[in-house]
């Protein structure tokens, strides 16, 4: 049965999850850090390069600057771009508050991080977003097309499918993850805090199932009028390829980049294939 096998994959790769943790250590010296207060809350980031391109990179779901983007904030071209990374409310360090996860949950991580740009002094820039953190890239760029200059998403979707739904019901126990797999969040949050708020992120992510077409933001998706870059990992197991090609589909003059050995992970297991192809497309 693909899902179980889907989740076999989830559970062994320990060399992913590896990757992940090594990703943490990776910082500039030139890095600044703070807090802003964003919508009633105050939101952590990181900043680094003194380019004239800003970039607002996107976590995925419970991840945070420090566990998803090491290689980008440490190799991105500081000449050319300046990179900020964040922890949506709730995650990482930008706790208090607890993360809740209402219907808006994404709209309010959009409207949070666009903000935080703003209130950084940043009158245009470009998103990467992977994971979660690409639907709320998505968003982002939807509801503001005249801040975002580029975008670029990865591991992401506009809609949850009854695939999705069986496989996101599969991994809500995280006692069943290996222990590499758990290390990083655990780390994070605490084993206890962990496996709290992601029942509650399976909860949160399965409440789309619900809408027409179980949609997330598929409506939104023809307002996208920047550059747009969609990359797939074709090994991704978290992510079926419907998802990307039917982005590439309805988003108008998007791109679609397919990495034929590529993980869920992909922009950190292959950090300098990746940093060069984003680096590629915001130059052009």
């Amino acid at each position: 049965m693909a899902f179980l096998w889907t989740l076999k994959r989830l559970f062994k790769c320990s060399r992913e999850t590896r990757t992940i943790v090594e990703a943490s250590r990776l910082y500039c010296s030139s890095m600044s850090s703070g807090r802003q207060h964003v919508n009633g809350v105050d939101l952590y980031y990181e900043q680094t390069g003194r380019g004239k391109h800003a970039i607002l990179l996107l976590p995925g779901a419970l991840g945070s600057t420090k566990t998803d983007f090491g290689p980008q904030l440490k190799s991105l071209n500081k000449e050319s771009f300046t990179v900020v990374g964040w922890d949506p409310r709730g995650y990482g360090q930008s706790r208090p508050p607890d993360r809740d996860f209402p219907a808006d949950f994404f709209e309010r991580d959009a409207k949070d991080g666009v903000d935080l740009m703003k209130t950084l002094g940043f009158k245009k820039f470009s998103l990467l977003g992977w994971s979660d953190g690409g639907i709320t890239a998505l968003i982002a760029a939807a509801r503001n097309p005249e801040l975002i200059n580029k975008m670029v998403v990865w591991g992401s979707n506009a809609f949850v499918s009854k695939d999705d739904l069986k496989l996101y019901n599969m991994v809500c126990d995280v006692s069943k993850w290996s222990a590499r797999m758990r290390q990083p969040m655990e780390e994070m949050y605490g084993a206890q805090e962990f496996a709290k708020i992601w029942e509650s992120w399976v909860d949160g992510i399965a409440q789309f199932i619900n809408r027409p077409e179980g949609s997330i933001c598929m409506e939104l998706l023809p307002l996208i009028s920047c550059p747009t870059l969609i990359i797939h990992g074709e090994k991704d197991p978290m992510v079926p390829s419907f998802h990307p090609h039917y982005l590439h589909k309805n988003i108008k003059g998007s791109r679609l980049h397919l990495m034929p050995e590529g993980k869920h992970n992909l922009h950190l297991k292959y950090a300098e294939e990746f940093n060069k192809l984003v680096e590629d497309f915001l130059e052009e």
